[in-house]
């Protein structure tokens, strides 16, 4: 029996490498029996700031409540984006601190200083490209936006991080390895 799969595209540009990632993925899943739902953040329209931060919880946006109900469908989530300035960019940023709310994916109780994981029992990969050598990334800039996504965000809230695949240098990259870096992304769905 197939999973539920949410495919979240984080870059803005839908003809970026990220995107043509996100497609492979989505097709290799497919063909493997799950059925996936596909959410391109640039197609939603929000705010993607928290004018109040938490103190008072912003009303969302119909796309956002959408999200919400996707990533509660969901049993496996995949986050496709670019490392930009040693981030995540502001668009995927601007869309976790808005959906990923108190009540939602995680609440605390006044007799514990723990939150309470309330998206527990999903998983998730992390697809993420950079202008940087793979291996720079790891071992100089220690991967902190992919330890931030993975621990801070995802684990924080109880989903669990499988596997993390880093493509880069992007720009520089020929055909031929973008097409065994796309390889790469349909075994890794194939597997789930």
């Amino acid at each position: 029996m197939g999973k539920k799969i949410l495919v979240v595209l984080g870059h803005s540009d839908g003809g970026s490498f990220c995107a043509a990632l996100a497609g492979n993925y989505i097709a290799a899943a497919q063909t493997a029996g799950h059925e996936v739902r596909f959410l391109r953040l640039a197609d939603l329209v929000f705010d993607p700031v928290l004018h109040q931060g938490y103190k008072k919880i912003q009303e969302l946006e119909p796309g956002l409540l959408e999200a919400q109900q996707d990533i509660k469908w969901a049993e496996h989530l995949c986050f496709v984006y670019p490392i930009w300035w040693g981030g995540m960019p502001a668009l995927l940023k601007g869309f976790l601190d808005r959906v990923l709310l108190p009540g939602f994916a995680f609440k605390f109780s006044p007799d514990s200083n723990f939150q309470e994981k309330l998206l527990k029992g999903r998983t998730a990969h992390l697809l993420v490209t950079m202008d940087t050598p793979a291996w720079y990334f790891k071992w100089v800039y220690r991967m902190s936006p992919v330890a931030q996504m993975e621990i801070t965000t995802l684990a924080f809230c109880g989903i669990k991080p499988l596997k993390s695949l880093m493509f880069g240098p992007v720009l520089s990259s020929q055909p031929g390895q973008r097409e065994r870096w796309l390889l790469q992304t349909r075994a890794l769905a194939a597997r789930i």
